[in-house]
């Protein structure tokens, strides 16, 4: 960003260097991802920036109903690409804010074109120097994904036999999956290049296999097999070790076992926006806000209410829940009104020339550095850099009302993503059962391939990547649901045995399809890499499907086809699972009850005998009440 500026100062024209910076906001994104996707990535972020400013410029003249709209849309569909696509922090706020500055110049605007065509040419000069490290380590992000992996499947090792082994076991089957993307979806045209890219994939296979061992070993209660932490860490070593000989002598199979590569761009699209999704509703939330807070501006006349806008976007683009979007909100007003007064003593020194190329290069440089580590105190030099780069490198007549100004307009940004979040809710628990159900169907479709013990063909791996991918939508529900709201949260609970056993069974069958791809079967791993067969794979979907039934019709499971003993304590733990949280389900039942047995209905007696008057006489009983008798004596039959 500096060196922009510091060129449009030299060529007499500081405004045109300020609006060539914005395009440098490309550096903060694609950090993790291989060099050929990173280099992909940023420049569709760096077109995207210059089409956000042109389009910017160009609804100046159309007024402020036209400019709100614009930056409703630009802000939602920033929400949906940026989620969809995962590009990481900060992001899509940055693209709001880009397009908002545009529409509010300190000084002379630009044409739409020209103030494009400089937001692209600071945009490739940000992508030449992030892209500058491939000259030093070009495998440097597969070499770190594979480390990462390996720490997340070690802490799954020592966490077996634990309360915390199902989120260890998550955060590890997480970790691998984001270690695949790099060396197989992010690598060119879904294929590893290069001899050290492949033998990192042997390392992550073999760490996978470490990852399949310890599942077993969980279902059986045993602890890990011997030497596993020994296998991780000199796994570890070798990814991190520049010299060629140690990750080459890894054994390769021909490169068997690896999974399939990403569903498509199209796929990931539609998904973002299919009901119930997380980023469906941070789309919503943001339209609304932006709209909302677009019509309180023009309405109290706030001065520059786009910045309002662009606090809503960062409070809500993630589509957080309540507590955490409450704890956001605050960090933003908070980051921002520290950042306004580092604003305000920047603007009042007003630093021309190399002198504000160096504050914006500070500036930069401490964002990169925190954004990733520490969002809350990014933010503050976030705000310093924007107004910065929105005063034009022009002098700002009255600095305190200006900074004054920003202060309200993020105290109004800030408060209506509250309302908005209470207003929209996702209905995340009545969704969990359907996609336990899913969870269920794509373990289903595993199954004939569990059958054959060929589980390496692209019809094999397709399933495997379902099941993995409906694994993670189901926890990423839960997890949803939980935080939502009480009612919810009751539900989710009450769910919860049938999540964790769906999960069980899911992670069972993914081991056991990484045992079978397993060049040696050491650690008796011949056992467990032993196929289904015809017979048990029948049986397992015989029972899958009275699960899924149970889980459909809201009825307790019946009696299922008995299963293989490898797989009978799995499905016989989901089928227990079902029938409590029926229990706690039943009409008339407390939400969030215990799972207890149903108590039997009582028996009904028969009528008691009617006492013979002579036996009532000698009682001194009243026949018909019971009690005794004033007299002493009974009272005589009619």
């Amino acid at each position: 960003m500096a060196v922009p500026i510091l060129v449009g100062w030299l060529a007499g024209s500081t405004p045109a260097g300020m609006m060539a910076a914005t395009g440098g906001f490309t550096a903060l994104y694609g950090s993790g991802r291989p060099y050929p996707s990173r280099a992909r990535e940023l420049a569709l972020i760096a077109a995207g920036f210059a089409v956000c400013t042109a389009v910017g410029v160009a609804a100046i003249p159309l007024g402020a109903v036209a400019v709100v709209v614009v930056l409703a849309a630009t802000a939602m569909v920033a929400t949906w690409l940026g989620n969809a696509f995962a590009i990481g922090p900060p992001g899509p706020y940055m693209f709001l804010l880009s397009t908002a500055a545009a529409t509010r110049p300190v000084g002379q605007s630009a044409h739409p074109l020209t103030a494009g065509l400089l937001v692209l040419a600071g945009g490739t000069f940000a992508w030449v120097v992030h892209m500058a490290g491939a000259l030093f380590s070009p495998t440097g992000p597969e070499r770190a994904a594979v480390v990462t992996a390996g720490e997340a499947v070690a802490a799954h090792v020592g966490a077996l036999g634990r309360e915390h082994e199902p989120r260890a076991r998550h955060e590890a089957a997480r970790a691998l999956h984001r270690a695949w993307t790099v060396l197989v979806d992010q690598q060119p045209g879904g294929r590893r290049e290069g001899a050290t890219v492949r033998a990192l994939g042997v390392a992550n296979r073999r760490l996978h296999s470490v990852f399949a061992d310890a599942v077993h070993a969980a279902a059986r209660g045993e602890g890990p097999p011997a030497g596993t932490l020994e296998e991780i860490r000199g796994l570890q070593a070798a990814a991190r070790s520049r010299e060629p000989d140690a990750l080459h002598a890894l054994d390769d199979d021909a490169g068997h076992g690896l999974p399939s590569g990403h569903p498509g761009t199209w796929s990931v699209l539609t998904e973002a926006l299919a009901p119930g999704s997380s980023i469906r509703t941070a789309v919503l939330r943001v339209g609304v806000a932006a709209l909302v807070v677009g019509a309180v501006g023009a309405e109290f006349r706030l001065e520059r209410s786009y910045w309002a806008v662009a606090a809503a976007v960062l409070v809500l683009h993630q589509g957080l829940d309540w507590s955490r979007t409450l704890v956001r909100s605050t960090e933003r007003l908070l980051g921002t009104w520290v950042g306004l007064l580092l604003a305000w003593a920047l603007l009042m020194t007003h630093p021309t020339g190399p002198w504000l190329a160096l504050v914006v290069m500070v500036l930069q440089s401490t964002i990169e550095m925190l954004v990733l580590r520490n969002y809350a105190v990014a933010v503050v030099f976030i705000t310093s850099a924007a107004l910065v780069l929105a005063s034009g490198g022009h002098r700002v007549p009255d600095v305190g009302s200006y900074v004054l100004a920003r202060g309200v307009d993020t105290a109004v940004g800030c408060g209506v993503p509250l309302l908005v979040c209470l207003a929209i809710r996702p209905r995340t628990a009545p969704r969990l059962p359907l996609l336990v159900v899913r969870l269920l169907a794509a373990v289903d479709e595993l199954g004939p391939h569990l059958a054959s013990g060929v589980v390496g063909t692209e019809a094999a791996r397709t399933a495997r990547r379902r099941v993995q991918h409906q694994i993670f939508a189901l926890d990423d529900a839960h997890l949803v649901a939980v935080a939502v709201s009480s009612s919810q949260r009751r539900r989710a609970e009450d769910l919860w045995p049938v999540v964790a056993a769906a999960h069980q069974l899911a992670y069972r069958a993914l081991a056991l399809c990484w045992a079978l791809e397993r060049p040696g079967q050491d650690r008796a791993g011949a056992e467990r890499a032993e196929p289904l067969g015809e017979h048990a794979a029948d049986r397992l979907h015989r029972a899958l499907d009275v699960l899924a039934r149970s889980v459909t019709s809201g009825r307790a499971p019946g009696p299922s086809a008995r299963c293989r003993p490898r797989w009978r304590a799995s499905c016989s733990t989901c089928t227990t699972a079902c029938r409590r949280w029926r229990r706690t389900t039943r009409p008339g039942a407390r939400p969030g009850a215990s799972a207890g047995p149903r108590r039997r209905p009582p028996t009904p007696r028969a009528p008691r005998p009617r006492a013979s008057p002579r036996r009532t006489r000698a009682a001194g009983w009243r026949r018909s009440s019971r009690t005794p008798h004033r007299s002493g004596r009974g009272r005589r039959p009619r």
